[in-house]
């Protein structure tokens, strides 16, 4: 695989963790093995989005979405894959929409809160009480000598 190529394809760490997760600890993996499965993952990939992409193309789209590959593999005959893909997409969507929820309400929370902080401020402080000693002091206020 050329440079041009190998910067396309997925990084050849993250292929071999994949495959290490299934096959026993003690098991080792080529350098050469690691690097067929980089080009066989890099081709199906582009083979999927390729056609997803001239579905989208032929309907005036500009952007591939889950739909549109899910869509893709089960007409190139990869059913069980779509239907794992669109459980997964499924889920995926429900987590998003929970999470901007979940921000609504905690911005719609602080908000509230600010609102109330604010007036608090803004409100004119309440009367003072008026004892004995003010009201007799307003209604007989001390008078200075001006002589």
């Amino acid at each position: 695989m050329d440079q041009e190529e190998q910067d396309k394809a997925l990084p050849i760490a993250n292929v071999g963790r994949i495959m290490k997760q299934n096959l026993p600890p003690s098991a080792k993996i080529s350098k050469e093995g690691k690097q067929l499965m980089q080009e066989c993952v890099t081709e199906f990939i582009s083979f999927v989005t390729g056609e997803a992409s001239d579905k989208c193309h032929k309907e005036n789209r500009k952007t591939v979405n889950g739909d549109d590959i899910c869509w893709a593999l089960s007409s190139l005959g990869f059913d069980n894959y779509a239907e794992a893909i669109a459980r997964y997409l499924h889920k995926y969507r429900q987590a998003e929409r929970e999470k901007i929820q979940n921000n609504n309400k905690k911005y719609e929370g602080s908000a509230t809160k600010s609102l109330n902080q604010t007036q608090l401020i803004l409100a004119p402080p309440p009367p003072p009480s008026l004892s004995r000693v003010t009201h007799d002091k307003l209604q007989n206020p001390p008078t200075t000598d001006q002589s």
